[in-house]
C-alpha cells in the first residue's frame, strides 16, 4: 500500500492568473431591495449581493462615494437598471 488508505492523492495546484481585485462597489435599488454590485477596473461585473449586510457597511466605512452611476461609463455594466435608479445610487472606489 502506498500510504493513501486507498484515497488518490490530489493533483498539483496549478498557479495561474488570479481574477483582478474589485474596483468599485455600487450600492443600488432594484425594486425596493438594496443591491450591492462589485465591480474590476473595466466595469465587468465579479459580484452581487445584499446591499444592506453587515459586511457591505464594513466594506464601505470610511469611503467617500465617488457619485452615482448615471455616467456613459457605467452604461453596459448597468443596463439592466433605470436611469433613476442609476441617478439614486452610490458608487465607492475601493482600495486596491
Amino acid at each position: 500500500m502506498d500510504g493513501g488508505f486507498g484515497i488518490e492523492s490530489h493533483a498539483a495546484h496549478q498557479h495561474g492568473a488570479l481574477r483582478k481585485a474589485a474596483r468599485y462597489l455600487v450600492l443600488i435599488d432594484s425594486g425596493g431591495f438594496a443591491l450591492a454590485r462589485l465591480f474590476v477596473d473595466s466595469r465587468e461585473q465579479v459580484a452581487e449581493f445584499d446591499g444592506s449586510t453587515e459586511e457591505t457597511a464594513t466594506m464601505i466605512s470610511g469611503l467617500v462615494s465617488i457619485g452615482n452611476a448615471s455616467g456613459s461609463d457605467w452604461d453596459l455594466a448597468l443596463r439592466g437598471h433605470s436611469a433613476q435608479e442609476r441617478a439614486a445610487a452610490t458608487v465607492y472606489e475601493l482600495s486596491v
